[in-house]
């Protein structure tokens, strides 16, 4: 690959990081969410919709720590978004579980991220897919490595 190519995949790395996350707080962030940031919204969407997940798995999930993740977790909770309550059989255990305001906040969330994959797929073919699908698995990858080294 040359030089020039590099710099032009690297410039398109950068700006397509950027536009996503101001996309992503302009499409999401909207009138009825005005009270949480995109960060909040990364944290419902880490509690999902499931069963209950306890906070190391949370930290864990977004790379941050329980005490970071509880500092979040405090605004959440006092705006109507989560509920946390202590496990039943250890107590030092807590799990997050979206209330229905959080339940909707996340569908909303998930629906912009269901836009911007069909848009990025809509003329692919499968080949190009399994490539496109490839080469995240790979940018994925080194950004993990990256963040272990400096951990």
């Amino acid at each position: 690959m040359g030089r020039n190519t590099q710099r032009s995949l690297n410039e398109l790395l950068v700006n397509l990081f950027n536009h996503v996350m101001d996309m992503e707080a302009k499409a999401v962030l909207t009138e009825g969410y005005k009270d949480i940031s995109n960060n909040d919204l990364h944290i419902i969407e880490a509690i999902g919709v499931g069963e209950p997940r306890n906070m190391t798995m949370i930290a864990n999930m977004l790379t941050v720590t329980v005490g970071t993740l509880t500092t979040n977790m405090n605004g959440l909770e006092k705006k109507g978004y989560i509920r946390r309550e202590r496990g039943q059989e250890d107590k030092r255990v807590v799990y997050a579980t979206l209330t229905e305001k959080g339940r909707k906040a996340f569908y909303h969330h998930r629906d912009f991220h269901k836009k911007m994959i069909r848009a990025i797929v809509k003329d692919l073919s499968e080949d190009e897919l399994e490539i496109l699908y490839r080469c995240l698995v790979n940018l994925n990858s080194f950004l993990e490595t990256e963040t272990a080294k400096k951990e």
